[in-house]
């Protein structure tokens, strides 16, 4: 039932945003030199790493951590990162991952490949057997600013929780987030 509703939301999503992703691909393209999507190595379900399409919000030699280890992240953005990151505009190319089945539309963010603490505590709940996100119960209950273990705690209180009802809950909760640019620390 959750595959079905993430394909056909996906297919219904790609068609409503498909000019808005050119344009946000040629802004990007124009205003940075590089390619205009981002692949980064994410871990999914089962801690299987896959790749995760991003547009470009960061210069091209910017180090692959994630952005809070970065000593000051303002300095890679590029011209427009900051609006991509705080309009959530470079997750559109996420679609992809959702069609595709790496990703679901609810879910707990995928991890970097090299976040060992975070992968380490998810396994250790049963959380890497979820298929990570777009959006998720800790997206929605801080984003950025929650710690790692705080994190986890609510990736694993959704897989406790998960239904269609809650499911739909967090992508109206995200919705209303990304409106008033919530939990956006970079």
């Amino acid at each position: 039932m959750k595959r079905l509703f993430d394909l056909l939301l996906a297919l219904c999503a790609a068609a409503v945003l498909l000019v808005p992703v050119v344009l946000v691909a040629l802004a990007v393209r124009l205003t940075s030199p590089g390619p205009a999507l981002y692949w980064s190595d994410r871990v999914g379900r089962r801690n299987r790493v896959f790749k995760m399409p991003k547009f470009r919000s960061m210069r091209v030699d910017t180090p692959a951590v994630a952005t809070h280890l970065l000593t000051d992240p303002g300095q890679y953005l590029t011209p427009i990162g900051s609006f991509l990151r705080k309009s959530s505009l470079d997750e559109l190319p996420q679609l992809w991952s959702i069609l595709k089945g790496d990703m679901s539309f609810v879910g707990p963010r995928p991890a970097l490949f090299n976040q060992d603490d975070l992968i380490a505590l998810r396994t250790e709940l049963g959380v890497h057997e979820l298929v990570p996100g777009l959006t998720g119960w800790a997206q929605v209950n801080g984003r950025d600013e929650l710690p790692i273990p705080q994190k986890v705690a609510l990736d694993a209180e959704y897989l406790r929780r998960q239904s269609v009802l809650f499911d739909l809950h967090i992508l109206w909760m995200t919705f209303v987030k990304v409106l008033r640019r919530d939990g956006v620390t970079h």
